[in-house]
């Protein structure tokens, strides 16, 4: 699968079908810390990292944005600063170039603003004092962002649940059960709907008997 075929896909799913894919496969996609969070919410991401290195120092940001190409994700490793590496206009400056969005291991700002962007945006923190422009660190290389590793390249998926990374491969190998997830689990809600239980869905009571009597089982739906 190419990686277009995969970046459409990916859009018609979400992160949670993609970790239950994940889970039942071992496939090892990296989930981004969930303390980085979305500043907007309701928008999908999905594109090919490109990264960024700082400490309290947004020169390499803005480096970062005059590389990178559309269709990518700038991944800006902050490496624990406190202050403000990106506002609003950089995230104003990546939807003027079609990036597919901005991820901030570290602090933002001018959040009124970028809650009003189209632009996915994730950040761990907001602080109103910015860092400095007077030094330049390293871009393209392996960056830490909430706990894992990004490679340049990378494909980054997110929504409001959160970040999940990995390469081409793994992100094939994966969405074709998701798909199979997210179906089933839009057949329940219309069941739901339509007046049937969720309990009557679901091996509940055969799998707590199992559990009880030391049996090896698995909680499923039936549907």
């Amino acid at each position: 699968m190419r990686f277009e075929e995969v970046k459409t896909r990916l859009t018609n799913l979400d992160a949670a079908c993609l970790c239950d894919a994940d889970k039942s496969l071992r496939v090892n996609l990296r989930v981004v810390d969930p303390i980085i969070r979305p500043i907007r919410l309701g928008l999908k991401m999905v594109g090919r990292a490109h990264t960024v290195t700082c400490y309290e120092d947004f020169l390499t940001v803005i480096k970062g944005l005059r590389d990178a190409q559309p269709g990518e994700v700038l991944v800006i490793d902050a490496q624990g600063g406190r202050k403000a590496v990106a506002g609003e206009l950089f995230p104003s400056e990546a939807l003027r170039k079609g990036l597919a969005g901005i991820i901030v291991d570290g602090a933002c700002r001018d959040t009124e603003t970028v809650r009003s962007l189209d632009l996915p945006y994730y950040a761990r923190s907001v602080c109103c004092y910015p860092g400095t422009t007077l030094r330049l660190f390293d871009t393209q290389v392996p960056v830490s962002c909430g706990g894992v590793v990004v490679h340049p390249g990378d494909v980054i998926f997110g929504d409001d649940d959160g970040l999940v990374v990995g390469s081409v491969e793994q992100f094939a190998e994966v969405i074709p059960v998701a798909e199979a997830i997210q179906a089933k689990e839009e057949r329940i809600l219309a069941e739901m709907k339509s007046g049937t239980s969720l309990l009557d869905m679901v091996n509940f009571d055969e799998h707590c008997a199992k559990l009880a009597a030391g049996e090896p089982s698995q909680l499923s739906f039936l549907v």
